[in-house]
Formats: structure tokens, sequence, C-alpha cells
């Protein structure tokens, strides 16, 4: 059918519109139905190449309201968000749907500490509050681990580390790489979730060490570390979900690209800003 509207567009200049719709077999209204989407997709095709750009950088992990943020950083177009969102369902530039963490509880802690974070989570000043936690991620040649450590002001990642085994020296070992990276001065509060190694007494002495203090959520409500709980949902989204991952080697790479796009390159919704900028104007 379609095939059959492009002849007559053209021709029409050349012959009756109706004797061709007769030859054809075909209504005169199906093809200005046809001709009326022929210039909507014309004037949309300029969008869609921009969104294509987008979701190409990006590896397709925006969605509307981020992709709009993106074409108003990079080309300083404020395009109408029902727009976008229309061409990226149409063209199949949705991002993925992210999957939720479920929550993990640990018993018969050695060490136990109050909640000093108490939801903040927008923290306007570097190196006050920083939060931690670990993941699991499944290979082909069996399970690993990621601890994550992350500022709060800004949301950026300061350091992570990925083991074969959910030990305390996973965490101590990220910890102490994020400590060597920011050398921060005291009155640091790091907060987690109960995890037992999280109250095991290496991380009780690496609290002594370095001078900070440990905050826990409260039992059984992974809303109180629900940071972190984002970023691992995003960061599973984004970049573990879309592939098969082989083994470590193929991890650790996906890993340190995807820390560099999320704390470097990918815009913030809420001021079209990335991790790294939020904090660096904080400093």
């Amino acid at each position: 059918m379609k095939l059959k509207y492009r002849v007559i567009e053209r021709f029409r200049s050349k012959y009756s519109l109706k004797a061709m719709c007769d030859f054809f077999e075909v209504s005169r209204s199906g093809y200005y139905a046809w001709y009326k989407r022929q210039r909507r997709e014309n004037r949309d095709a300029w969008l869609r190449d921009l969104i294509c750009e987008c979701q190409n950088e990006t590896k397709q992990t925006y969605g509307c309201r981020r992709v709009r943020r993106w074409l108003m950083r990079k080309y300083r177009k404020n395009v109408n968000l029902k727009a976008v969102l229309r061409i990226m369902r149409k063209y199949d530039l949705l991002a993925r749907v992210r999957r939720v963490r479920p929550y993990t509880h640990f018993d018969n802690a050695v060490h136990k500490y109050p909640n000093l974070l108490k939801r903040a989570f927008d923290q306007s000043v570097p190196n006050k509050f920083w939060v931690t936690d670990i993941t699991y991620v499944p290979t082909a040649k069996g399970m690993l681990y990621m601890c994550v450590v992350m500022d709060l002001c800004g949301k950026e990642v300061l350091s992570y580390r990925i083991g074969n085994n959910m030990t305390a020296s996973l965490v101590t070992d990220t910890v102490k790489a994020a400590m060597k990276r920011e050398k921060v001065a005291d009155g640091l509060a790091l907060h987690s979730d109960q995890g037992g190694q999280y109250t095991s007494q290496e991380y009780h002495d690496l609290s002594k060490v370095y001078h900070f203090s440990p905050s826990m959520s409260n039992p059984g409500c992974p809303y109180d570390n629900a940071a972190m709980e984002n970023f691992f949902g995003t960061f599973k989204c984004e970049c573990l979900n879309r592939v098969k991952i082989a083994d470590r080697i193929m991890l650790e790479q996906l890993v340190a690209e995807y820390i560099y796009f999320y704390n470097y390159e990918r815009i913030n919704l809420k001021n079209g800003l990335t991790p790294y900028e939020i904090r660096s104007k904080a400093a």
C-alpha cells in the first residue's frame, strides 16, 4: 500500500489524483492520511536523530525527562516533553525498566551503630555523609560481589571494589580507597545497612583508624539506605542487565566504564548536572 502511495505522490503533478487512486484501487482519504503522516515524520526526523545520538552515547539508559535535559544541555534545544516521549515510543528508544533489589537482613552483629543519617539523602557539603553497600553480580563463572562508597553530596561514586567473597575485607578495602582519594578530616559519617561486614570488628577498627562515625539503617528498613539502593538499581538496569557477564575481567571493564559515565556524564534530572559537577560546585 505504501508503495502505491509513493507512486501517486511522485506523479501527482502529471496525472489526476482521482484517476491514479482509481487505477491503484486506493481511496483518496487513505492517500491524504498517508501524506500527512509523511510530513510529520519529516518534521520529526531531526529530533529523532538527536534522541538516537543521546541514547547511543548513554547506551539507551535515559528516560524521556533525562533525554530532554540532554537536548537542552548539549544543543540548547527546548523540546516539549510529550514530543520526546512520542518519538522515543515510536522508534523504540525508551529506556529499560529498572529492577528492584530485595533487602536482606543480617543478625548476630558484633557492633551496632545509631542511624545518624535519618534519610537526609540530599547533602550540600562534600564529605559529610557517605553511604556504602554491597551487591551481588552473577556471572557465567559464578557469583561476584561489588562494594561501593558514595558521597551523598552529588551522589558521586568515590570508590568500589569487586571480590569473589562478601567479606569484611571487601568493605574495608573499598572504604580505604575512598579515604585515600578524599583525605577527609574529622566529622564524616559513613552510613550502611546492618550487613555482617558493617557490624564486624574489622569495620569497627577501621572507623577508629580513619576517624569516621559509622551509621546504620534501622532493622528491616531498606529505605534508610535508599540512596545506595537506588544507585544499585540504576547500575544494574543501565549496565549489568544488558549483557551476559562471562567473567570477572569482563565485569571489571563494564563497571569501570559505567562508573566513569555515571560520575562525569550522566545528567541529574533535578538540575541538569553530573554528580561530579554538583560535588565540585559544592566544594
